[in-house]
């Protein structure tokens, strides 16, 4: 996201010669990258959310260590 937001300063700098030109660019680019870093993890916890299916049985058949193999 830094690397980005640099990038974008630079270039739109370098393109338009405005400091303030360039902070506003710079400043859109973020809350963009920002607002699809949050829709991005909020799909994400809903697609747990959903995938994840209540069971009858109280007891969970799997303990935690066993899921992913890992055996200690």
């Amino acid at each position: 996201m830094s690397a980005t937001a640099v990038i974008v300063a630079v270039w739109t700098y370098m393109t338009t010669g405005s400091f303030w030109e360039a902070f506003a660019w710079t400043i859109a680019t973020l809350l963009v990258l920002q607002v699809g870093y949050f829709v991005l993890v909020v799909r994400l916890i809903f697609r747990r959310a959903h995938d994840i299916v209540p069971s009858q049985d109280p007891v969970d058949a799997f303990p935690p260590l066993h899921r992913d193999g890992v055996q200690l």
